[in-house]
């Protein structure tokens, strides 16, 4: 088993400078989450951008779903900022023959707080699970790509039709 992961950046791989009082985007953090894990398959990590969600252009986002769909692995894990995620997933709908799952992190992987870890696993047994597809692993539930969005007062992803609920749930519960 091998999985494809590809980093686009976002607050998941956010660092703090206390001289700066601001964050900037190092790098991936998917790497040491999936090692820490103890994860028993093979993984890849390639880094596309290292910036702010954003502040990911259209030609990132084609960038990526060239790279992924170039890519021999059929199970593809994408982290990424939380703010424009829906936007990318809907840009690798088109990628055929592949399970592809998003996600990310509302406080960097490096706090002690953060939801990274958390998120990471939701992430790894959904592109196990699934057929091919794209998703969106936040907030301990999986979403259809198209059918989510950040809701920021909450500070989580919710269906955006809340009777529909996420994958493999049934409707009104």
């Amino acid at each position: 088993m091998k999985l494809a992961v590809y980093s686009m950046g976002g607050t998941i791989d956010k660092v703090y400078f206390d001289d700066l009082s601001n964050y900037t985007v190092g790098e991936p953090q998917v790497r040491a989450i999936l090692t820490q894990a103890g994860v028993d398959f093979d993984f890849t990590v390639t880094e596309v951008t290292r910036k702010d969600s954003l502040y990911v252009t259209p030609a990132e986002r084609e960038e990526l779903r060239w790279l992924i769909a170039a890519d021999p692995c059929p199970h593809v894990l994408v982290t990424h900022g939380t703010d424009t995620m829906t936007e990318t997933a809907l840009v690798l709908t088109n990628v055929p023959g592949k399970t592809i799952v998003l996600t990310g992190a509302m406080s960097p992987a490096r706090f002690a707080a953060s939801d990274a870890t958390f998120n990471v696993g939701c992430a790894v047994g959904a592109v196990w699970s699934l057929p091919p597809g794209v998703y969106i692993a936040m907030s301990g539930r999986v979403f259809a790509a198209g059918a989510v969005r950040k809701n920021r007062e909450r500070g989580r992803f919710e269906a955006l039709d809340a009777a529909a609920g996420a994958v493999g749930q049934e409707s009104g519960k």
